[in-house]
């Protein structure tokens, strides 16, 4: 960010103008490989930081209760027919506000307080809203969950099965934010189908391979599709619900006047880009890429000594177990961060450790990927992660500055979409 491209915000707040340029630098430098982040392209941003920002627009196209939506029913329109043309759906909605609210929706819309719901265990690979007690969905519902095997790490369809037909849930949902494994959405439908249960897939992660034809599509197979907008999809910071015709209603009525007021016009404008955007044939090859650089790097990970949670990946994500390697997930996620690379910590499967202070890190090819590298640079990469987990267990903070030296230099080789930094 620069006073000549953003004048009057460096007019009016210097200090705030400060900090978001030191993060454009921040985003230049460092190798992103944290999976839920991603690059925007300059459209994406420039439609998020519309006059469409003004706008009060309760209500869905042609039924506000304010006027002057002449042009925002039109914005809406379109992002949810490009939503329904992209994934295959009956029904779009693109108002919620994010992730966890859209989830929320979904069980505003099909179940009662004290319902049984069930989901993937958080420390297995889930997500906070699918039932887990420290989040509201665990303490208004009564939620029970499946994980995966000890011996496998993937999920055991037969033992999921067993749990839905001993708990009826109300709700399933299948999908996650640490799985490196393809879902099979045609096995939990049967298994929903079984139970009498609502399916929901929630693709927050895997929502951009879905689109771009890199991961299997659950439209066929579930009641309602959950997901965020950015992630590998490449949009802003906001989420869809999908959903088959029968449920248009329930779903609508959930998100407002349910949960929200006014949609966030300005954040419908960036999704309707990014939905444009992933519809082209370059997309197609994107999310393709993708997924081949995060088995690329699994392989070369491999090769140097890492345990990966189920032994590699199928789609955008890698679990690394650091338990060989005597180093805490935390101590190494911060390493690699003093690094010039970006991953979080994360718990692994049946990991013996608190989830602050949890075994592994998650890592993730989506932005790297948006920047143009290629499965060729993906050694590198992982000689990167090895020698800073390796400082991180020596203590050695001179190797980490190198590392991130090299770090830097090969970022300015690939600039990141949307940035106005080289």
């Amino acid at each position: 960010m620069s006073a000549s491209r953003h004048p009057a915000l460096f007019a009016a707040d210097p200090e705030l103008a400060s900090f978001v340029a030191a993060e454009e630098v921040l985003q230049a430098q460092t190798l992103r490989l944290i999976p839920s982040e991603n690059y925007v392209s300059a459209a994406v941003l420039e439609a998020s930081g519309t006059v469409l920002q003004n706008k009060y627009s309760e209500g869905y196209p042609g039924r506000r209760y304010y006027e002057g939506q002449q042009n925002i029913d039109r914005v809406e329109a379109l992002a949810i027919e490009r939503a329904k043309g992209l994934f295959g759906v009956d029904h779009a909605n693109v108002q919620p506000y994010s992730g966890s609210p859209a989830n929320l929706a979904v069980y505003l819309a099909f179940a009662k307080p004290g319902d049984t719901v069930m989901g993937m265990a958080l420390p297995m690979g889930g997500h906070l809203t699918h039932g887990w007690g420290v989040s509201a969905t665990g303490s208004w519902f009564r939620g029970v969950q499946y994980g995966v095997r000890a011996d496998t790490g993937l999920i055991d369809y037969d033992a999921v099965r067993d749990l839905a037909l001993a708990e009826r849930p109300k709700v399933i949902f299948c999908g996650g934010t640490a799985l490196p494994r393809t879902i099979d959405f045609a096995a939990f439908a049967e298994i929903a189908r079984e139970a009498g249960s609502i399916l929901v897939a929630d693709v927050a992660h895997i929502a951009g391979l879905i689109a771009g034809g890199a991961h299997p599509s659950p439209a066929d197979h579930v009641d309602v599709i959950s997901t965020t907008t950015h992630k590998t999809l490449r949009g802003p910071r906001g989420a869809m619900l999908m959903c088959r015709e029968e449920h248009a209603k329930a779903i609508d009525k959930a998100v407002f006047p349910g949960l929200q007021g006014g949609p966030h016009n300005q954040t419908t404008a960036g999704i309707a880009v990014a939905l444009h955007e992933a519809a082209q044939p370059s997309f197609v090859s994107y999310a393709h890429a993708v997924v081949a650089n995060a088995k690329a790097l699994a392989a070369a990970l491999l090769e140097r000594g890492f345990d990966l949670v189920s032994g590699g990946t199928d789609n955008h994500l890698i679990l690394i177990d650091l338990t060989g390697k005597d180093v805490p997930g935390k101590i190494a996620a911060k390493a690699l961060d003093r690094a010039g690379i970006v991953v979080n910590y994360n718990t692994v499967p049946f990991d013996p450790r608190k989830p602050f202070d949890p075994s592994g890190v998650r890592i993730g090819t989506p932005s790297l990927t948006s920047r143009g590298l290629g499965v060729a640079h993906m050694p590198q990469v992982a000689d990167w992660i090895t020698r800073s987990v390796d400082a991180a267990a020596k203590g050695d903070e001179q190797a980490l500055a190198v590392i991130r030296a090299e770090v830097t230099d090969l970022m300015a080789a690939f600039p990141a979409p949307g940035l106005p930094l080289s």
